[in-house]
């Protein structure tokens, strides 16, 4: 699909998320590229330094794996005596390993055993969910992908059947039954993707034009899902939400 756009002769490639992008990268060396929603843009090959993209590509980092330690500290305040803790993946992304060595290293420096399951297709959820259960798993926090998004539902619909907090990374993918989010507004980012569109059309250069990374990042917690749980979310917690669902 990237290859027939550039076919077509387009102006601009916008690449969203991390499977998407080194596609639309792939396809041309002349043609401006603008990622949105990569956690990662160096290590996912797309730039070799936010200040100075080089080549022509650019765009706006959501930074996402590095709120993987947060949305764990968060999920600390609620649960007393947080010790095991999961990590969703989908093995199929290409971002995954990002996450799973951001999960490491963050479960490693607060102290919490970790564990990590991985899906690949949505036939794969329930069987994950199960492992979750005898390993006694206490709370869980899930990859932002594609698929994660798409089955956004199914997965907090599991998470509320097997009585496990679930901490997601957009206030859009809370689903029917995540019990908090915290992470960058990616509709924000994507209106930023205009912008970076108007100043290209207008002659600028993707490599005069830095990587963006987000300095805004909402906490949102469902109360309906922690009265679910028997979960008491602390009143210090609630007052530094941006949002609370009742």
């Amino acid at each position: 699909m990237a290859a027939e756009l550039v076919a077509l002769g387009v102006d601009v490639l916008i690449g969203v998320g991390a499977n998407a992008a080194p596609y639309a990268k792939d396809a041309t060396t002349t043609i401006p590229v603008i990622f949105v929603l990569v956690s990662d843009p160096i290590g996912s090959n797309l730039v070799k330094s936010l200040a100075r993209p080089e080549g022509n590509v650019t765009g706006i980092s959501n930074s996402a794996a590095d709120l993987v330690g947060k949305r764990l500290e968060l999920l600390k305040e609620i649960i007393a005596g947080l010790s095991r803790v999961a990590l969703l993946v989908n093995s199929n992304a290409q971002i995954s390993p990002v996450y799973v060595d951001a999960f490491l290293a963050a479960t490693a420096t607060l102290g919490l055993s970790n564990h990590t399951f991985l899906w690949r297709s949505p036939d794969e959820l329930v069987p994950a969910f199960d492992a979750m259960k005898q390993a006694d798993i206490q709370a869980l926090i899930t990859c932002p992908d594609g698929w994660a998004f798409t089955y956004r539902d199914v997965i907090s619909n599991l998470a509320i059947t097997s009585r496990l907090p679930l901490s997601v990374w957009s206030r859009q993918t809370l689903g029917a039954g995540a019990l908090m989010s915290y992470g960058a507004d990616p509709d924000a980012i994507c209106h930023r993707a205009a912008v970076y569109v108007d100043k290209i059309l207008k002659g600028a250069k993707p490599s005069e034009l830095p990587v963006e990374q987000p300095t805004k990042f909402d906490l949102a917690i469902n109360l309906t899902t922690a009265r679910a749980l028997g979960l008491e979310v602390p009143a210090t917690l609630l007052a530094r939400a941006d949002e609370v669902i009742e």
